[in-house]
Parts: structure tokens; sequence; C-alpha cells
């Protein structure tokens, strides 16, 4: 087995970006959340990759942050502010990326796990998976984005109940919330999200970069500051060879052939 905490690669259009940690769970620590911003980093300033894919080893997707290096920085204000600080921007950066990022999920998603996850655009779980906001069992709170991005995604009451129990839901109730996208069977959890980013990368990838751009940013204002947002870009993403070639396709029934 690799000795890097995080494996990453290319197959094709997509990177991939496993956690590669499966004996503690593929708990986050800085250095896990170092080796992602690399490997985001990397696909974006190259041309070859069109969709982003975390996935991870082992049984478990991810149990959280390390507990064992954030206790040991609790005697340090400035370590351990920066350690958050760096795993916000990590996270940030991917919901900010132009690249969509798909996560596969299977055993448990936990705290950090599920901050994680919810960071990505479309999540993909195994049947069997369990999600949960654990925090509040062992007196934490939410480090990475998770009071915020969790009541976005499941409504503030369905929120505050799984942040306050730290109860774990099934894949099934986290699909039916709205937390994940697809389950899958467990033993096709890799190739059903594979199959979906090779999907995404015959896409027209500015297209998709600007309907990411609008959904984020319009999100963090009102309906109407949306709506601007996505009238003002619309035009000119219209006048693009893309769409030319999109309608072409449409026209003489073909697949599209984008740049």
């Amino acid at each position: 087995m690799s000795d890097e905490v995080v494996r990453i690669w290319t197959e094709g259009q997509v990177g991939i970006m496993e956690l590669n940690h499966p004996a503690v769970f593929n708990c986050l620590a800085l250095a896990v959340m170092e080796a992602l911003n690399a490997g985001m980093r990397g696909f974006e300033d190259g041309e070859q990759v069109r969709v982003v894919l975390i996935r991870s080893t082992g049984k478990h997707f991810c149990t959280g942050a390390d507990l064992d290096e954030v206790k040991g920085k609790r005697s340090d204000l400035d370590a351990l502010k920066h350690f958050i600080s760096y795993g916000h921007g990590v996270l940030r950066s991917m919901e900010n990326s132009s690249l969509p990022v798909v996560v596969a999920v299977q055993g448990l998603a936990l705290a950090g796990g599920l901050e994680l996850m919810m960071a990505a655009d479309v999540a993909f779980a195994g049947e069997t998976a369990r999600l949960g906001c654990q925090h509040a069992q062992f007196g934490l709170i939410p480090g990475w984005g998770g009071t915020q991005r969790l009541p976005r995604l499941v409504g503030e009451r369905r929120a505050l109940d799984l942040m306050f129990s730290a109860r774990w839901i099934s894949a099934q109730e986290a699909q039916a919330w709205g937390l994940v996208n697809y389950v899958v069977p467990d033993t096709e959890l890799h190739a059903k999200a594979m199959e979906y980013c090779q999907t995404l990368a015959t896409r027209n990838a500015n297209g998709i970069a600007m309907m990411k751009k609008l959904t984020v940013h319009g999100l963090s204002g009102n309906l109407d500051h949306g709506l601007a947002l996505e009238a003002a870009e619309a035009p000119a993403a219209l006048m693009s060879d893309n769409v030319t070639e999109g309608l072409n396709a449409f026209q003489e029934k073909r697949q599209p052939n984008f740049k």
C-alpha cells in the first residue's frame, strides 16, 4: 500500500484524490488537507482534468478530523486556529473551483468527513453507508463548515437534530433529505461514481463552470441577487463556440464535441 495519505492521479479527464489512511479511518490530519489542496490546485492548473472525484480506501470514507492532532494543538491557540482556518479554506476552494467535484462515500462519513462530503458538488453513497455530525457526542462543535452547509442542504430542523443528537443516518435517509444524490450497491460505488464523472467530462466545461459559479455565488444572497448574476452572464455564455457546437449537434442529431 502507498505511504501517501492521499493518492492523486488521473484517469482520462477525471482527476482522482483518494484518502489513503484506512488504519485511522481516513481521518483528516493537516497533512491530508494540504494534500487535498495541492491536488485540487494541480488539477485546476492543468488542461486535462474536467472533473474531480474524491474517494477513499478501506472500510470507511472518513470519520472526521484527526482528534489526536487536535488534542496536541490545544496548548497552542495559533496552531489550532491555523488547523481550523486551513480546513475551511480547502473546502471553500472546492466549492469555488471551476471543476465539478464528485464524492463517493462508503462506510462511515462522520463529523469532518461529513463536512468534506458536503463541500463536494455531487455525492454518491454505498447502500450501507452511514452519515452523521458526531461532534456533540464528544463536546465539540463543527469547525469546517458543518453548521452552515448542513442546514443549507437539509433544512434547519434536520440539521439541528443531527448536530444535537450526534446520531447516524442511513444512506437512504440521507438521500431522502438531499444530503446525497445517489445511493448505489456498495460493490459498485467507485465504478458508478467514475461512470458519472466520465459523463460530466463530455459536457461543456465552460458551461458547467459557469453554472457552478452562479449557483454558489447566487446562494450567498437573495433570489433577486442570484437572478441578476444569471442574467448578466447568460448572454455572453450563449455566444460561445461550444454553444454553437451544441446547437449544431442538436440539429444534426449527434453528440456534441466540446472543446
